[in-house]
């Protein structure tokens, strides 16, 4: 069946898993939410809400208001577990050491780990962004697992070459090079120019 009209051109998902750095979900969802042509379907894990009230203090609503759709994280029957579901691209933002685990070695038992090996298996983009620090073997390999089955790993690291000037901007960096993954436009951050004039004192 051929979409409508009226139907979206990019169904994306964003899911937010329990590791810090909830605001890269919701600022990825902020910005998308104001792009024309773009439906966006979120999950969060039952983690993913715990970080968001702690370090966002954002409610429930507040952060399901951001979303085209929401789904119920334990629900691995909705619409976006399915293969037949059109969907241009995933992004779990934050990525959980224990989702990027579940991801890299296909265990579908949740809805955002089932939406993932779904992504991959229709060979669709699958954008990581993983948060731990230091890194152990097990971690490491499970990012060469994931990348070898065709997830892209994209941790939130800060380009200081843009002199961000707060926590936001930083965020806004991360967050761009994410869209620039999924290929859409956007303003968030400056680009590298080396023709650019150093800035005295520098």
């Amino acid at each position: 069946m051929l979409p409508s009209d009226s139907a979206p051109s990019r169904r994306i998902i964003v899911a937010i898993s329990g590791a810090s750095g909830a605001v890269y979900g919701t600022r990825l969802l902020q910005v998308l939410h104001g792009m024309a042509g773009i439906e966006t379907h979120l999950v969060v894990s039952d983690a993913g809400w715990r970080n968001l009230g702690q370090e966002q203090g954002m409610s429930r609503a507040g952060v399901e208001a951001l979303a085209d759709q929401v789904h119920d994280a334990h629900d691995v029957g909705a619409s976006i577990a399915s293969g037949s579901f059109l969907c241009s691209a995933m992004v779990v933002a934050p990525c959980s050491m224990r989702t990027l685990a579940a991801v890299a070695h296909g265990l579908a038992d949740k809805l955002i780990t089932r939406a993932a090996d779904v992504m991959l298996k229709e060979r669709r983009r699958l954008v990581l962004m993983v948060r731990e620090s230091p890194l152990h073997l097990g971690h490491l390999r499970n990012m060469v697992s994931a990348t070898e089955m065709g997830a892209i790993i994209c941790p939130p690291m800060p380009a200081f070459y843009q002199r961000p000037q707060s926590v936001a901007e930083l965020v806004d960096g991360s967050v761009a090079r994410v869209l620039d993954l999924l290929d859409l436009p956007h303003d968030l951050a400056p680009r590298w120019d080396a023709r650019a004039p150093a800035t005295a004192g520098a």
